[in-house]
């Protein structure tokens, strides 16, 4: 006969030792879980063995360098768990922030043509009510962005993320937990960009004389391959790329003095400081809008400061469109 399946009873479940099991995950460490939790590392083992006990589950490893590993329950618990304390610690002990007097600094990802939308704004919005913080704007090297985000090396992520959403959606659907949250900022579209005096620019651009060019491609992570040869791949066509660069001002420059054909952002070519000297044609292909998101983690959902933070975002981004 098979063995019957462990089932868990919550109503005798300690509520308590699933905070301890949140900085267990946090840390990966018993001893600085236990720092943390003003507890001794013998509380904390006792903890995590009547939860193992309760669970059905080692929960956690022996690991490298003194610390844990999680096992693949723990994994998939702790996502909710995290949330369900974050959000009861919001309702009965809400976190207080005051812009006003508040001196910290908030760490954000997004490539150069999104910080030139943004961050002026951003910046006036800081002088004007929070003028103690400080920000620091890290280059977005990647179309996923989760993984700084779950290291904490960043605060918030902003740029164009069609895949995170979509494996979101999936999760969410299927009714897993999902770590991060996002908001949708703007949406734009990108166009073909040519020096003013490049032999294309008299005349309509054919999908022919696209594909016939030399292209640039920016690519935050290097790749010679993005979506706009993603778009040509799907109906049997491709582009040259002879040049890769990972700024759209360094690939506004470049267009300017050469050849090349670049796709960038229509909204950002006034801020390059180089709109006269480019000419600006619709791409002669289907093209999906691009819809700039920002995102986060959700242990940061319920944090007064960075609720500011995304709410100081959101206002930047309408008064730039």
């Amino acid at each position: 006969m098979p063995t019957p399946r462990f089932q868990p009873n919550f109503r005798t479940l300690d509520l308590n030792l699933l905070r301890v099991f949140d900085e267990v995950m946090a840390e990966r460490n018993l001893t600085r879980a236990a720092h943390n939790l003003s507890l001794t590392q013998p509380a904390v083992s006792n903890a995590l063995r009547r939860l193992r006990e309760a669970l059905g589950d080692e929960l956690v490893r022996r690991g490298a360098s003194r610390g844990v590993e999680p096992t693949p329950r723990a994994l998939a618990l702790w996502p909710s768990v995290r949330e369900a304390l974050r959000s009861l610690q919001a309702t009965i002990a809400p976190s207080v922030f005051d812009p006003t007097h508040a001196a910290t600094t908030f760490v954000l990802a997004m490539a150069d043509a999104t910080a030139a939308t943004l961050i002026p704004n951003l910046v006036r919005i800081l002088e004007s009510e929070a003028p103690n913080i400080s920000l620091r704007v890290l280059p977005l090297t990647t179309r996923d962005p989760r993984s700084l985000l779950d290291a904490n090396d960043a605060d918030l992520a902003v740029g164009y993320f069609p895949s995170v959403l979509t494996d979101l959606t999936a999760r969410e659907q299927a009714g897993e937990a999902v770590a991060f949250a996002h908001l949708r900022l703007y949406s734009g579209e990108y166009v073909c960009v040519m020096r003013r005096n490049h032999p294309l620019a008299e005349r309509e651009l054919t999908l022919q004389d696209y594909c016939a060019a030399r292209h640039m491609l920016v690519s935050f992570s290097g790749r010679p391959w993005g979506f706009i040869d993603e778009a040509l791949a799907s109906i049997d066509l491709q582009r040259r790329v002879v040049l890769t660069v990972n700024q759209f001002f360094t690939a506004g420059r470049v267009v300017a003095e050469s050849d090349l054909l670049a796709v960038l952002p229509r909204h950002f070519v006034p801020e390059t400081g180089m709109a006269d000297e480019l000419v600006l044609r619709d791409l002669p292909f289907e093209v999906p809008h691009v819809h700039i998101e920002a995102l986060w983690h959700r242990r940061n959902l319920y944090d007064g400061g960075h609720l500011w933070l995304r709410q100081a975002i959101g206002r930047a981004s309408a008064q730039a469109f």
